[in-house]
């Protein structure tokens, strides 16, 4: 046995890797989504809605058009999962908002994605821990021009 450390992997590695588990993260979200009648996109949307949101809000999130948007809320609202909302401040701008139906939902999907929580479950909690603060601590970097 060695008393030299691995050597540390290349950004190029740590990126390929990071895309690999994103897309198969992706796959089981938009699997179990589907379970429950909805586009991955569709469950996309349900799961930013922590509180109001407004339209132009979900489409930079989304990283579409707010057409996109209004197409996209309508069918939620025709299902009960989310409502508009005027916006307090300024009524003109609308804010959607999850019913607690659309909360439920969501909260199922989350449940449902096997492959993520099998991955998961392989780690311990030392592991976990760990995982959660590196995670943590990337989020605002990745998160500030989103």
């Amino acid at each position: 046995m060695s008393d030299t450390a691995a050597p540390a992997p290349a950004k190029l590695q740590l990126l390929e890797l990071l895309a690999a588990i994103g897309a198969a993260q992706w796959r089981d979200f938009a699997a179990a989504a589907s379970h429950h009648g909805l586009t991955s996109t569709q469950a996309r949307v349900l799961a930013q809605l922590d509180g109001p949101l407004p339209m132009r809000g979900l489409a930079a999130l989304l990283v579409c058009d707010a057409s996109n948007v209004t197409g996209i809320v309508d069918r939620l609202e025709a299902r009960e999962l989310v409502r508009r909302e005027p916006d307090p401040a300024d009524r003109r701008v609308k804010n959607v908002v999850a019913t607690d139906t659309g909360r439920e939902v969501i909260r199922r999907v989350r449940e449902e994605m096997q492959a993520t929580h099998g991955a998961l479950d392989t780690l311990d909690e030392t592991e976990s821990a760990t995982l959660y603060a590196l995670l943590e601590r990337l989020r605002p970097t990745m998160e500030k021009d989103a």
